[in-house]
């Protein structure tokens, strides 16, 4: 999948500018690792090393999931551009859509807050944690390990799998992580021509959305593998931002919404967070079974 989302990046900039690009595969921890995010790390396991090579020189630019990325700033990097979103919802993948699953069914994910949200969907369910690209988990529903996995939508189409979707979760059954669907396009904070090269691809509306989804991410002290899901979007000018902090076992959340202007999306995002931690958030965040 990171070569396709890279090659796709790629062919744009070429369009665009003119500029012909080289592709360098980088094979990271959270790709050879078959622990769960949260066990080796969680956000940043896939970044570290492409960051590295940044840095180094050996690459000039690097395309990442944006919801990889850590919420905090790298001294060095700059987020150049966040190209045109995709689909950032979660998708179910299997024979039948969630409420049609037989009692008890077996769901696979990897996330925290799927497992969350999947829960309070459905108290029946065996969520069962699972690791490895989309082909491999979606071959655990075929083979009859899992009644069904939950993966991005995104994800599945940049691979040509929309196939084997059997539902797409509105965002009102289940929000997706900050910055789901986005990719980023980062390079060396010294290189002014990189920056503004790459900024070609950059799109306003998804900058603003990602910026107020990851500012409550940053607030709330939560990595890539917390039981946050956010969602947002502008409609006539207002940004609507939607968040959530899910109990691990599903019984309770905290969800709660904020809109202004999207210039102001980082505020949006931070105010809505502060709201949030009022609430209780950072104690259902740090709740397991």
């Amino acid at each position: 999948m990171a070569m396709t989302q890279s090659q796709g990046v790629a062919d744009a900039l070429t369009r665009r500018t003119g500029h012909a690009v080289e592709l360098v595969g980088v094979t990271t921890q959270g790709d050879v690792s078959k622990a769960l995010l949260a066990q080796i790390g969680g956000t940043g396991v896939f970044v570290n090393e492409l960051r590295d090579r940044l840095l180094s020189g050996e690459v000039d630019f690097a395309v990442h999931s944006l919801k990889d990325l850590p919420t905090a700033p790298t001294p060095g990097i700059a987020l150049a551009a966040t190209p045109a979103r995709d689909d950032p919802r979660d998708a179910l993948c299997g024979p039948a859509k969630l409420a049609d699953l037989p009692n008890g069914a077996r769901v696979g994910t990897g996330s925290p807050r799927r497992v969350a949200q999947l829960r309070a969907l459905r108290g029946d369910l065996e969520v069962v944690p699972i690791r490895g690209n989309a082909p491999t988990r979606l071959s655990k529903v075929t083979d009859g390990e899992l009644d069904a996995v939950v993966l991005a939508h995104a994800g599945l189409r940049r691979i040509g799998r929309l196939d084997s979707v059997a539902e797409v979760f509105d965002p009102d059954q289940m929000l997706p992580a900050p910055g789901q669907g986005s990719l980023a396009l980062e390079c060396r904070a010294d290189r002014p021509d990189l920056i503004e090269l790459l900024g070609t691809l950059d799109d306003p509306l998804t900058r603003a959305a990602v910026t107020a989804e990851r500012t409550v991410l940053a607030v709330l002290e939560g990595g890539c593998s917390a039981p946050v899901g956010t969602y947002a979007a502008e409609v006539e000018e207002t940004l609507h931002l939607t968040a959530t902090v899910a109990a691990y076992d599903g019984t309770r959340q905290i969800r709660m919404s904020a809109s202004g202007h999207p210039d102001s999306a980082e505020q949006i995002g931070r105010d809505l967070a502060n709201r949030m931690l009022g609430q209780g958030a950072d104690q259902l965040m740090g709740e397991r079974d």
